[in-house]
């Protein structure tokens, strides 16, 4: 049996209890507790009772879904069942079934065990195709805590398209956000990078150090540095701040980028920064480079850098990189790498046998929102490749797991938040642009599930995100983008292009 008249009417009277300023806004549910229809009948007009669980993490945030059939985002929650116990049970239940969250990794919170956080009365649009007319639902909302933090979301992909975590001045509802508030201690604040650095690298296993100006007042005065600097208005990313950097200090441009690692960098002051450090190959001669700040550029090796005067912090990356980064294959294209001061690991795998060509490996996100319509970004018009076409959120695989790329390349793009469990390989183009040219792995994951709205975030790469039906795709579309769409709707998984 679900919930009982007489449990319903005496949470609502003890939540009453808690906040009499509210009996009148809910006339409408107290009037429904008199009427000799289930209250929690889905059929019962015009409202009944639904149930929400309020999620609150160990930083003080509220988990969001993103609603497939509605379109908005919304606390996990739903109608009860016959199973349900009590209505913090239905509440429970529908979390878990939602968001996959197991009942074991949450409890309620102190003092709300019995009696919702709050209560809201909202209206359901008509939804002809379950030939449901507008109705309202008398939504108890209970609250809980995460106890588990390494827990992981499996969100039910019929209903749920994504999730988020909101601080509480976020929330969407009004009521529930002026309640939590006051209960919920505010997220400790977290001081995050402001300052961007490049960790620059050759074939020959050489990194590129900037001299610093022995003057007062700097940043380590006199020291073998990175080069970078503090993000500026203008900036919209890190990412953004460290390539500006570059070219101004340098006139240096890197194709590839890759955030790498968060450090505390610390002054002849004793004070630290926070500083987000990025990593990209480069195989140039820093005599051409044209330095606007310091004394100079220059390759070292590695094992060279105890003899100059580095702060531990750099010295300390560059070791760390070098030793993840050691067996990286030179850049496709690059010249052979000229240094002898550079010796390979013993340990490097062997050259791969006579005749094999290697292929690049690209990864790219087929995304579709609840109409089935895909995502594309529209390319820049100076992009060096396919300029203005539409193309797949995509990248090249580095030193990690396709997996893995596929993730960062969703995070670094356009602000997507990707659950690898959520993943599942969709199709795969091996392809050739060209006879004689190189061989490329095209693989094409779909992910079921997402959090976050798509945003440009590399905007000299992508001037816009949008979901594309796929009967009505724009003219201009990457063919083997094009390619997988079709071989993916057809329910194949392999796709050849440019092979004779």
């Amino acid at each position: 049996m679900p919930p009982s008249r007489s449990h319903i009417r005496t949470t609502v009277e003890a939540y009453l209890e808690r906040h009499p300023d509210e009996r009148y806004a809910l006339t409408a549910l107290l009037t429904a507790l008199d009427r000799p229809a289930d209250p929690t009948s889905r059929a019962t007009l015009p409202g009944h009772v639904t149930c929400g669980a309020i999620l609150v993490d160990e930083v003080g945030r509220v988990l969001h879904i993103h609603h497939r059939a509605s379109g908005k985002v919304l606390a996990p929650g739903g109608h009860t069942e016959p199973e349900d116990q009590t209505l913090a049970a239905a509440a429970l239940r529908e979390l878990h079934e939602e968001t996959g969250i197991p009942t074991g990794a949450v409890a309620p919170w102190p003092g709300y065990d019995d009696v919702p956080v709050d209560i809201d009365v909202h209206d359901i649009d008509a939804n002809p195709a379950k030939n449901e007319p507008a109705h309202h639902h008398y939504d108890l909302r209970y609250l809980f805590r995460l106890d588990d933090s390494e827990v992981a979301l499996t969100p039910q992909a019929e209903e749920v398209s994504g999730w988020e975590w909101r601080p509480t001045d976020r929330v969407t509802s009004p009521t529930l956000r002026e309640k939590l508030l006051k209960l919920v201690p505010p997220a400790p604040a977290r001081r995050g990078p402001v300052n961007a650095s490049a960790l620059i690298y050759n074939d020959a296993g050489q990194y590129l150090l900037h001299l610093r100006d022995d003057v007062p007042g700097i940043w380590e005065p006199g020291a073998w540095s990175l080069l970078g600097g503090g993000r500026e208005a203008q900036d919209r990313s890190l990412d953004e701040t460290v390539r500006r950097e570059l070219r101004e200090e340098a006139a240096l441009d890197v194709d590839e980028l890759t955030p790498f690692a968060t450090e505390e960098a610390r002054g002849s002051d004793g004070t630290t920064v926070p500083i987000e450090i990025y990593a990209g190959r480069w195989n140039g001669d820093p005599a051409d480079l044209t330095l606007t700040e310091g004394v100079m550029l220059a390759w070292f090796a590695p094992d060279v850098l105890p003899r100059l005067r580095i702060s531990p912090t750099t010295l300390d990356l560059v070791r760390r990189h070098h030793a993840a980064h050691s067996h990286i294959p030179p850049a496709l294209g690059a010249p052979a790498p000229t240094s002898s001061d550079h010796e390979p690991d013993q340990g490097a795998p062997a050259e791969a046998p006579e005749g094999t060509v290697l292929n690049v490996v690209g990864v790219h996100l087929h995304l579709e929102d609840a109409q089935g319509r895909v995502l594309l970004g529209q390319r820049h018009p100076d992009s060096a490749y396919a300029p203005s076409m539409h193309h797949y959120l995509a990248g090249h695989c580095e030193q990690e797991s396709a997996l893995s790329c596929l993730v960062r390349e969703a995070r670094e793009e356009a602000g997507l938040l990707i659950d690898p469990g959520q993943v599942e390989l969709a199709h795969l183009v091996h392809l050739i642009d060209v006879p004689g040219d190189i061989p490329r792995v095209q693989i094409v994951f779909r992910a079921r599930s997402w959090s976050g709205t798509p945003e440009v975030r590399e905007p000299d790469k992508c001037t816009g995100w949008r979901f594309w039906d796929p009967d009505e795709l724009p003219a201009q579309v990457v063919p083997y983008t094009r390619a997988a769409i079709e071989g993916i709707r057809s329910g194949r998984l392999y796709t050849e292009m440019g092979w004779t």
